[in-house]
């Protein structure tokens, strides 16, 4: 996330009249989901950069792949202010960036996923909290939204939709799970490409999307569903990313995208710098100014994929596209999740 603000000032399009820090989330703004002994844990995790075993047990707060780290209260905190900052920005219309907002495993109680507030979940709520009643969740994470629609799964005033890899953590997601009708799951083979996406965005999202008509669409953006990522079997290129976001502008009265998963630093950087330049209107084509340059060639990655990077993670934003097969599989997920589809809540009345 640092780089990825790194890049886009390097690149000249950090407007300060447009750009807000993030502001943390109070306590009891986080406990519109979270228990107060959740976030309660959390803080005093922070303090003493340790959880005893009691706090390990019930609320995954240094277990279960969600290290205590420094930051462990006030980042994710900063995170959902951020999250809830957007939906009140964005009350009467309009569109706003959070990349530093996606961690959508968090339980209301628990850590989940390397996630610690589920800030999807608290923007969400923020925009129902000022009177929205239509709002469509879109999540194209290599993994589940699971936390999300957890939350939503009884509220038909959000349906929530996921496009993520079959068989990977955390294991939801299947199919023909449709939460009491208000969300759909999209699990893709591995090795999902560019045509496969574009093909779920014409034949499942927009035909949702236009169908629910919603008042908002929040945009879940994880990294971790290109094909660089280590920790998913996907493969696409950031131009998938860019265009399922260029469909949905046009098409959402209020629009905020977040950023989630992504572990290749490179990687998360060039996409979520070409959303934000996408959304700004800005050109992407051709090799990066050297400022830009200096950013990602000072990045460092201590896994294999990063002792030799390709040239072109630090030169330019822009992938080369990933076309493939379009396969069956994704052909019949794109058809059955459009069936039954709940007709679309109406507004409630002004005043």
């Amino acid at each position: 996330m640092p780089a990825t603000l790194d890049l886009i000032r390097a690149l000249g399009w950090l407007d300060p009249d447009r750009y807000l820090e993030s502001p943390q989330a109070t306590p009891a703004q986080l406990c519109r989901y979270h228990t107060p002994e959740y976030i309660a844990a959390l803080q005093q995790a922070e303090v003493e950069q340790s959880a005893p075993p009691e706090i390990r047990e019930r609320h995954h707060i240094g277990a279960h792949g969600n290290p205590v780290y420094r930051e462990v209260f006030r980042r994710p905190a900063t995170s959902a202010g951020g999250a809830i900052l957007a939906a009140q920005l964005t009350r009467g219309g309009g569109i706003v960036h959070v990349p530093g907002a996606g961690t959508h495993h968090a339980m209301p109680d628990r850590a989940s996923g390397f996630c610690y507030i589920n800030d999807p979940v608290l923007g969400l709520l923020e925009w129902l909290d000022l009177g929205l009643t239509n709002v469509l969740y879109l999540d194209i994470d290599a993994h589940h939204g699971d936390g999300v629609e957890y939350a939503f799964c009884n509220d038909p005033r959000v349906f929530t939709l996921s496009v993520h890899e079959a068989g990977r953590w955390p294991f939801t997601g299947k199919l023909e799970d449709h939460a009491g009708g208000h969300a759909r799951n999209i699990p893709v083979p591995q090795g999902f490409n560019d045509t496969e996406m574009e093909h779920v965005l014409q034949a499942a999202i927009l035909p949702i999307l236009r169908h629910l008509r919603p008042q908002a669409v929040m945009l879940q953006c994880g990294a971790d569903a290109l094909d660089e990522d280590p920790l998913a079997r996907l493969s696409l290129s950031n131009n998938a990313h860019r265009a399922v976001l260029r469909a949905l502008i046009p098409e959402a009265p209020r629009l905020i995208v977040t950023g989630g998963g992504g572990y290749n630093p490179w990687s998360v950087a060039r996409c979520w710098a070409g959303i934000w330049g996408t959304l700004d209107g800005r050109p992407m084509a051709g090799r990066l100014p050297p400022a830009a340059e200096a950013v990602l060639r000072a990045l460092e990655w201590h896994r294999s994929g990063g002792r030799n990077p390709p040239e072109h993670w630090f030169t330019t934003l822009v992938d080369a596209p990933r076309p493939g097969p379009l396969r069956a599989e994704v052909v019949e997920a794109c058809d059955a999740v459009l069936e039954g589809l709940p007709e679309p809540a109406m507004p409630a009345p002004a005043g």
